[in-house]
């Protein structure tokens, strides 16, 4: 089966994110992908100021119109977007936290994993802002089963593990990896490594660093580094995008999962 990761740039405007969103899946599909995954915060991204602002539910217009064209090219999307939480206190300010949700829409299809994994590390709490999920999620296509994990998830490889056990054979990425000293070199490692421990293929679709390669390697704020990947279930790079926007596209075999699991139990024989 072929897929797509889609590596863009999203803005803070979120009508216009919406088009640039659309505009890619129809180009994906168009050149045969079935699943089209794109970054987390497609939406908005984490750079543009209050996340609550522009969240929608699953029923509002940014889902129902990939949904719209999900449908109509008979394709599966997941895609990040941020939907209405709840509200807490955080040192004396009322915050409406929202879930960071990827979004799942294909025909017959609506739905979403909120991520589990809120990033609160280096002195940035995401959790402030973010009610981190509580379900694994997969779902399938075609003869695919797809699991789903969001950015820092990825540091935890028991998820991917426990996705791989309930039959995952690919499992997505949505992700807004920031770029800093040794960002992206702990990017590939970690996207080699789940693929390893879950002897999964893994699709991580990533934002694109703003500013391309001209200052690689330096911090740049919770956008992106570029650098989408995908990766087959024996750590081997299949593809990866660059600083830049860019869609990738690889076959997925569920043979080869099979394959590799019976010559590497790695899943089945985990405690």
């Amino acid at each position: 089966m072929k897929v797509a990761a889609v590596q863009l740039t999203s803005t803070g405007n979120i009508t216009e994110n919406q088009e640039l969103a659309l505009a890619k899946i129809r180009e994906a599909a168009g050149n045969g992908a079935r699943l089209i995954v794109l970054p987390e915060a497609t939406a908005q991204n984490f750079h543009s100021g209050r996340l609550d602002e522009q969240a929608q539910t699953l029923e509002g217009p940014f889902a129902t119109a990939i949904q719209a064209l999900a449908e109509e090219l008979e394709v599966t999307v997941v895609v990040g977007m941020f939907c209405p939480a709840d509200t807490v206190e955080r040192d004396g300010k009322t915050i409406n936290r929202v879930t960071n949700t990827a979004l799942i829409a294909g025909p017959g299809v609506l739905g979403g994993y909120d991520k589990i994994h809120t990033y609160d590390a280096f002195d940035y709490r995401e959790s402030d802002t973010v009610l981190a999920g509580e379900s694994l999620v997969a779902f399938d296509v075609d003869d695919l089963i797809v699991g789903v994990a969001t950015c820092y998830d990825i540091r935890f490889p028991e998820q991917f593990k426990e996705l791989a056990s309930q039959g995952a054979q690919l499992i997505v990425v949505p992700t807004s990896w920031a770029d800093g000293p040794g960002k992206l070199e702990q990017w590939r490692l970690l996207t080699a490594a789940r693929a390893l421990d879950s002897t999964s293929y893994i699709l991580a679709a990533g934002q694109s660093r703003p500013s391309g390669d001209a200052e690689a390697g330096n911090p740049s704020g919770p956008t992106g580094i570029g650098h989408s990947t995908i990766v087959d279930p024996n750590g081997v790079r299949m593809a990866e995008a660059g600083y830049e926007d860019d869609i990738l596209y690889a076959d997925i075999d569920p043979n080869e999962v099979a394959k590799t699991r019976r010559a590497l139990p790695v899943v089945a024989t985990a405690d």
